[in-house]
């Protein structure tokens, strides 16, 4: 918590925590960032959520299927780390995926309903690697951004 500002109205508050360089929770109230929040409707932070997940989507996908999957047990698993995807979403990214070379796939028809099994490729580590790579530096560019270093 950096400072604090003087309220003028307000929910009964005479003054209101300012987080300084970041905020570290939205559950924890930030003026800053109430502000904005305010600004812009819910469906325009929804859109700009939804672009910033899309290109994750990808990378979380190739990082799980390091271990063979299928589609229905990826959505769960991607799911239960925070990846909320839809399936009309995940099955086209799949097969975009196994085109592209990144993803290798096969039935398994031993069981009583056949299962096509995903893994990421050689090509598909390759990349996955080079993207993980550019995350790392543009978390690194948007630090120091936020903290207002300069280059």
């Amino acid at each position: 918590m950096g400072s604090t500002v003087r309220a003028e109205g307000g929910p009964g508050l005479s003054e209101w925590p300012v987080c300084g360089t970041r905020c570290s929770s939205l559950l924890q109230y930030c003026v800053a960032h109430t502000i904005v929040l305010d600004m812009v409707s819910e469906e325009v932070l929804r859109t700009h959520l939804q672009e910033l997940r899309r290109g994750t989507v990808v990378v979380a996908s190739l990082v799980a299927l390091r271990r063979p999957d299928y589609g229905y047990a990826l959505l769960q698993r991607l799911a239960a780390h925070g990846f909320a995807v839809d399936a009309n979403t995940l099955y086209p990214l799949l097969r975009r995926l196994e085109d592209q070379g990144l993803l290798t796939s096969e039935w398994n028809t031993e069981e009583s309903r056949p299962r096509k099994f995903y893994r990421t490729s050689d090509d598909g580590e390759a990349v996955l690697n080079r993207l993980l790579d550019d995350m790392t530096a543009v978390r690194s560019s948007v630090t120091e951004l936020i903290e207002g270093a300069e280059r």
